[in-house]
């Protein structure tokens, strides 16, 4: 499976604006959909983004849709999380996995997260 390395978290005002990175070494990142997954304090894992090898679609959850793009520069085998008018019930731990959508739902490959990235949003 892909390993990735986030960053860009942060503490934010509700709001505000962040810019995730996921930063992968697979030589063949173009070959994966990639996508953004958070996990809440005490909830499980929720998607957020998937987009396509190519970064040509892209899916959004219903929670998300409309104040975060994702995209990606296969070149420079990176990923982006762009949070606009972010609110305080997306304050999580963002992680990136690779992805398929499926009957309207965004799922991870595998459900094997690496370390994260930590976003707050408070006042």
């Amino acid at each position: 499976q892909v390993q990735f390395v986030e960053s860009g978290g942060g503490l934010v005002q509700p709001g505000g604006s962040l810019r995730l990175s996921c930063a992968s070494s697979e030589f063949r990142l173009d070959s994966y959909n990639v996508g953004w997954f958070r996990q809440a304090p005490g909830k499980e894992h929720e998607a957020v983004s998937c987009i396509s090898n190519s970064g040509d679609t892209t899916y959004y959850s219903d929670s998300v849709k409309g104040r975060f793009a994702t995209s990606r520069d296969n070149a420079k085998k990176m990923v982006y999380l762009q949070m606009n008018s972010l609110k305080p019930e997306d304050t999580a731990v963002y992680y990136c996995a690779t992805c398929f959508y499926y009957r309207d739902h965004i799922h991870a490959d595998f459900e094997a997260w690496g370390e994260g990235t930590r976003v707050t949003v408070s006042s």
